[in-house]
């Protein structure tokens, strides 16, 4: 198999993780719905009760996304079951719940569960994947989650007409058990395939690092020139990490590299809520029954919005590696700004108790259809970025922050939403445009590009680049190349060919 193509399939199949959690964001807004449910559930405080439900997923994802940087010892395969099988233990407790205590428990532990995963799956993706298509395999963290929500949209659709009215369980049962399914393939199979070179060779395992990287780059030929020069980069950095590298999460801060890597990843990853993303989510189907709209159309029009999400998802995914990070993480924010604008204008003219249907459906698609398309540019981002800035050292624990702060944001905007949308309207909408034009012009003056740099070249470019982007006359040292480092050793090897047949030639001639 083609090293890139096997590099793709492996990580394309732990971010089954990923899918997890976009299936659940997806699944629990129909869940609440089913009149099955609200009968078991929410016939006492419905609002608190469904809020809490809600909730509960994210706060223990934030929880999740912490306990994961202490996870390294059990490695990037170990640290995939570790949250799968937890995703696992809160999905058995939501199917079975018959209390909504029970309920609640299973909520916490399975958010819980895909914190842990959500940090660990780009790691793994970044740590596998050659520089010119780490993009594209990191991206599929997004991606799978796009598709994770695309699922659950429309099998809650499916279950939620299917048994309405019928006071069966299984209305919101069966779309709840259903994602313990790609939780047990993940946690059965993750150890078919090899752990990261990286990791292998940071925990003193490098002879194994070195057939794991023959393994991803060169189908298993540790004599392949591009494996020898990767592998002698790692190598290098891991031990002056092991001598000089922060070992806990205090010291990330002490050193101006490292504190500047933290600074972008949470960027990344609060700018990326802060788009206005989460308010979409949550707002969409109030907003929808105002004007309206019944329940099954709208988790009919959320179907439809996440096969847009899937389309754009796919048209970037050829442009990560090909236009780069800034670009896309840059147009992307001014290009949601722009749907939001156009939204709050249609809003402040035709109020949700207007009767202009014409407005309505202008506002459905310029606020959910076009913007959902729009924040695919740079919601990816969120998750490659912070994979590919840190260290082996400090990837970890790096990561964990950063996703931290996108659960803090994604629970704050949940909290924050239904209040200011009572209290202010469609003003609430000015928020995110301010927003979106910010993030905007912070990327392009503190966002340096990543793209087609070694992981093991963000050290030089971090410690050695100017703060400030534009006008930065940066460029990678050969040491933290791979590929160039490769060339070179191809050429030294070439010219001691040549020199050779030309004294094998020369020793021909005189004993001739």
């Amino acid at each position: 198999m083609n090293p890139k193509l096997y590099q793709f399939c492996l990580a394309l199949f732990a971010a089954f993780g990923s899918f997890l959690y976009g299936y659940d964001l997806g699944v629990i807004a129909s869940v609440v719905a089913s009149d099955s449910f609200v009968d078991k559930f929410l016939t006492v405080d419905a609002t608190t009760r469904s809020g809490t439900i809600v909730a509960l997923f994210t706060a223990g994802a934030f929880f999740g996304a912490f306990g994961a940087g202490f996870c390294d010892p059990l490695g990037r395969r170990g640290t995939l079951v570790l949250g799968s099988c937890l995703f696992i233990v809160g999905s058995i407790l939501q199917t079975a719940a018959e209390a909504v205590a029970m309920l609640y428990i299973g909520r916490l532990i399975a958010g819980f569960g895909i914190g842990i995963l959500v940090e660990v799956i780009p790691i793994f993706q970044a740590e596998i994947s050659h520089a010119s298509i780490r993009g594209i395999l990191t991206s599929l963290q997004q991606t799978m989650l796009g598709i994770g929500a695309l699922a659950a949209n429309w099998i809650g659709y499916g279950c939620f007409n299917h048994w309405a009215n019928t006071g069966d369980c299984a209305q919101w049962r069966i779309p709840l058990a259903l994602q313990m399914v790609p939780a047990i393939g993940l946690a059965a199979c993750i150890y078919l395939f090899p752990e990261t070179p990286r990791w292998l060779i940071d925990h003193d395992r490098a002879e194994e690092g070195l057939r794991n990287l023959a393994k991803l780059h060169a189908n298993g030929n540790i004599d392949d020139t591009y494996v020898q020069a990767e592998y002698e980069v790692i190598t290098a950095q891991i031990e002056d990490e092991h001598v000089n590298a922060a070992k806990s999460y205090g010291e990330l801060f002490k050193n101006k590299s490292n504190a500047r890597r933290i600074i972008l990843a949470c960027a990344c990853q609060a700018s990326t809520q802060m788009t206005g993303v989460s308010a979409i989510q949550y707002f969409s189907p109030a907003l929808f029954a105002q004007i309206g709209i019944s329940a099954d159309k709208t988790l009919m029009y959320q179907g439809f919005n996440s096969i847009i999400g899937e389309l754009a998802q796919f048209i970037f995914f050829f442009l990560i590696d090909r236009v780069g990070r800034r670009p896309l993480q840059i147009g992307g924010n001014l290009a949601c700004a722009v749907a939001f604008i156009i939204g709050a204008a249609l809003l402040a003219e035709y109020p949700p108790t207007s009767t202009n249907n014409s407005a309505h459906w202008a506002f459905i698609v310029a606020s959910t259809w076009v913007f959902n398309f729009c924040f695919c540019a740079s919601g990816t981002m969120s998750w490659i970025i912070p994979a590919e800035i840190f260290n082996t050292a400090t990837r970890a624990k790096g990561v964990s922050i950063a996703t931290m702060v996108a659960f803090a944001f994604n629970t704050m905007i949940g909290q924050v939403t239904p209040i200011a949308l009572a209290a202010i309207g469609w003003r609430y909408y000015l928020l995110f445009i301010v927003c979106d034009v910010t993030n905007a012009l912070f990327f392009y003056f503190f966002c340096p590009e990543t793209k087609g740099l070694s992981l093991e070249a963000m050290d030089d470019l971090f410690a050695n680049s100017s703060w400030i982007v534009p006008g930065s006359k940066w460029r990678p040292s050969l040491d933290v190349d791979p590929d160039a480092l490769a060339g070179k050793l191809d050429r030294q090897a070439l010219e001691m060919a040549e020199e050779a047949d030309k004294a094998d030639t020369v020793t021909r001639v005189e004993q001739a």
